[in-house]
């Protein structure tokens, strides 16, 4: 089986996150891991994210 490619969302705008979210959720080989508000949350998210 393939592994699935995990993206975290991050856009400053909740109708984007959810918009983006949404289209890439389409495609069975990429899982949403997460969402963040902007950049630093996204790069702290992803420190948890990749531990």
């Amino acid at each position: 089986m393939v592994e699935k490619i995990k993206v975290l969302v991050v856009d400053d705008a909740a109708f984007m996150v959810k918009a983006v979210s949404e289209l890439l959720e389409s495609d069975p080989g990429i899982k949403i891991v997460g969402h963040a508000r902007n950049g630093l949350e996204g790069l702290e998210k992803n420190k948890n994210i990749a531990a």
